[in-house]
């Protein structure tokens, strides 16, 4: 075995230096200041301990040490041991107080702050300074505490300190964050000096609000006076252009971006990328992206949002793993981008794996992730799952009760719906223009007439939101379904509204299931004047007429659709069964296993006969025998779906379908019986509603 020489004249260096801590007062103080500065707790606490041991003699620490330990910690998000060392004090000065406020102003604690400037000021007697208001006044702002702001604002006024820069723009952001436009606009145009600070304030505080004109207003203003933009100023004006989709706007600012030498870092990047997602040029986005140099979490999700927003929703879900494979985690905004985008395809199996993507990132809690995933669930077809999230939320917002309203609402399930609206009320929290369109949905799938027209006319006009186009069309709805068609027609001739083809369409749907042919004949004619094209009204009143035995008519319609070269849409259901997604056109024949599935229908038929199922022709517009008709009628993609379902899945699974098209009337009678032979949950979302299907009745009670 080889020997290993070793020279016996070597140096070893020390592995574990002794830590060597001068002795002065100032190095310290500066060694803190720089543990601070780094958020190096380990070198912090280690200096912490020498002034510790060194200060034997003393009970206490000296006050400038002190501060900077206070410092120390509230920086290193150790507020606690910050809050002790505070307490502790024989005495403190200003700087003790303005780095605790500091601290919790960092962790968000708002009220914190607040009640320590309260003690400084009425129990130590301390006057404040400029740093002691900059901080104060930014609590106001995050909380949205005006008021106290308000008063804040007259201490400043009368301490003589509105002089310094960075107090005005605190003042400026408090008042722009709290909605109160004139205040922020007189501070910034009476106070003497300014910066590109308060002008990003202002804009950003005008924009949170809704006050766009406001905001394009301080921009001309901003361009008038030469004011050179940084980094945040371009973010915020994309921003602008974003919220009014001004591309032409956008473009010229991005323009302009380029001629300066503004370091166009990754949060500008993804403001632009923002900005063109909004305006719906999602190639602009991704050739901003691809440019990146670096990527993080922010561009990312502005990537994937720009493709959600313009329906590409598949490949928003696509750059999950690439991001994954450049060692980047999704964010609670991130997974809401992605839910989001489960809802636009209906991909509840794809949902349920970013919600336990969700459990296990810790972004439960996050009202902005219950709020996508009771919309997913929702969309999905899967209300109960959607109430469990709702349940389970620690805090909630109006969003999240919207989306509960809403999605009880969608599907059929008023009493519910009406339920949550009435906790929401009892919550304390302030409903709004969207949340009395759930309620009004709702009231009309129960046929509460009188009760509509009181959160229309009176609660809505109580908490101060004025009827849009949507609550009067709910309007409509809840008069069709109650039956009376007559005072939907007359409300919609008489109210001064400017009427959507969907209202109108909502009279002529309730006209076909009411049989009111004479009144649907005049409301179709008012659809197609508003759009000619619209093949769904011509295949309801195609309907109308064959229900009523008008054959003349069936002939008309079909003769008019030929001359405009309007085709009917062909009717497609699909069905999601172990991570793969089948899909069924009427009497199809493609599918591997077609012949099963078309065994599978027979039987079923062949059951829910024995139950008083009778095929109806009557709608059905091919001049064939009734025999051929009713074979027609039998393979709809939709029942082709369903026996594919029932073929596959455990027998106690629910079954979710979606469809294209409306659900025919045959579809619909032959579904629920279906439900009861089989003792399934079938749930099928068709252009209109969720049906939800379950021992021989529908959630829909046959109105769709």
């Amino acid at each position: 075995m080889p020997s290993v020489k070793v020279s016996r004249n070597y140096h070893v260096p020390f592995l574990f230096k002794p830590k060597v801590i001068p002795g002065s007062i100032e190095d310290p103080i500066k060694l803190l200041k720089k543990a601070a500065d780094t958020k190096n707790l380990r070198l912090g606490k280690t200096v912490h301990a020498h002034l510790i041991i060194s200060s034997e003699t003393s009970k206490f620490l000296d006050i400038f040490h002190a501060n900077s330990l206070i410092n120390l910690y509230a920086k290193c998000d150790r507020i606690t041991t910050a809050r002790h060392l505070f307490e502790c004090m024989p005495k403190r000065n200003v700087v003790s107080w303005t780095a605790l406020m500091a601290g919790y102003l960092h962790k968000g604690l708002a009220l914190e702050v607040l009640a320590l400037f309260k003690t400084m000021v009425y129990v130590d007697n301390l006057c404040p300074n400029e740093f002691v208001f900059a901080t104060v006044l930014s609590s106001c702002s995050g909380s949205g505490r005006v008021e106290e702001g308000k008063q804040c604002h007259g201490y400043v006024l009368k301490s003589g300190l509105l002089s310094y820069q960075y107090v005005k723009n605190a003042l400026v952001h408090m008042y722009s964050s709290c909605s109160e436009v004139e205040a922020a606009m007189w501070v910034l145009n009476t106070v003497p000096g300014d910066d590109i600070l308060s002008y990003n304030s202002v804009v950003n505080g005008l924009l949170e609000h809704g006050h766009v004109k406001e905001a394009m207003d301080i921009l001309d203003m901003m361009i008038g006076q030469c004011k050179a933009w940084d980094n945040v100023t371009y973010i915020t004006i994309f921003g602008v252009c974003a919220h009014l989709k001004d591309l032409r706007l956008g473009l010229q600012v991005h323009s302009q971006m380029l001629k300066t030498d503004i370091d166009c870092d990754v949060f500008l990047s993804s403001a632009m990328i923002d900005m063109y997602g909004k305006c719906g040029k999602v190639l602009n986005a991704l050739k901003v992206f691809d440019g990146l140099q670096t990527r993080n979490i922010v561009s990312w999700t502005a990537i994937m949002a720009a493709y959600f927003q313009n329906g590409y929703f598949e490949e928003a879900l696509g750059l999950l793993s690439q991001m994954e494979f450049e060692d980047i985690l999704p964010n609670e905004y991130t997974f809401a981008v992605l839910l989001n985008s489960c809802a636009g395809l209906s991909a509840l199996r794809h949902g349920d794996l970013l919600h336990a993507s969700v459990e296990k990132s810790g972004f439960k809690d996050h009202a902005i992730v219950g709020n996508a995933l009771v919309n997913m669930y929702s969309k999905c077809g899967n209300i109960q799952a959607a109430n469990d999230v709702f349940l389970d939320m620690t805090s909630r917002d109006a969003v999240t009760w919207n989306a509960m309203i809403s999605g009880f609402s969608h599907h059929g399930l008023g009493k519910e719906a009406l339920n949550v609206f009435q906790d929401m009320l009892e919550a304390g929290e302030r409903p709004n223009n969207i949340t009395f369109v759930g309620v009004l949905s709702a009231c009309a799938h129960l046929g509460l007439v009188q009760e509509g027209f009181y959160y229309l006319n009176q609660l809505m006009k109580q908490i101060g939101i004025e009827p849009g186009l949507e609550h009067h069309t709910c309007i409509v709805g809840l008069l069709s379904r109650a039956g009376q068609l007559d005072q939907a027609e007359k409300y919609m001739r008489s109210m001064p509204v400017k009427w959507d083809i969907v209202a109108w369409r909502s009279l002529l749907n309730a006209c076909h299931v009411h049989k009111s042919y004479g009144l649907g004949k005049r409301v179709a004619e008012v659809v197609v004047q508003m759009d000619p094209n619209d093949v769904g009204t011509y295949t309801l009143l195609s309907n109308m007429y064959a229900k009523a035995k008008r054959w003349d008519g069936v002939v008309q319609i079909r003769k008019l659709m030929r001359e405009k070269n309007i085709k009917k849409e062909p009717g497609v259901s699909w069905v999601e069964i172990r991570n793969t997604t089948h899909i069924f056109v009427s009497d199809d024949n493609i599918h591997p296993e077609s012949s099963k599935i078309h065994e599978k229908v027979g039987e079923l038929l062949a059951k829910i006969k024995l139950l008083g199922y009778v095929p109806d022709i009557a709608a059905v517009l091919h001049d064939v025998e009734d025999e051929q008709k009713e074979d027609y009628l039998s393979y709809h993609s939709e029942k082709l779906a369903i026996a594919y379902a029932l073929m596959k899945t455990p027998t106690e699974a629910p079954i979710r379908v979606i469809k294209n098209l409306r659900i025919c009337d045959d579809c619909h009678a032959a579904v629920k019986l279906i439900s009861k032979v089989t003792n399934r949950l079938i749930i099928v979302r068709d252009a209109n509603r969720f049906h939800q299907f379950q021992d021989g009745k529908c959630s829909c009670a046959d109105y769709w």
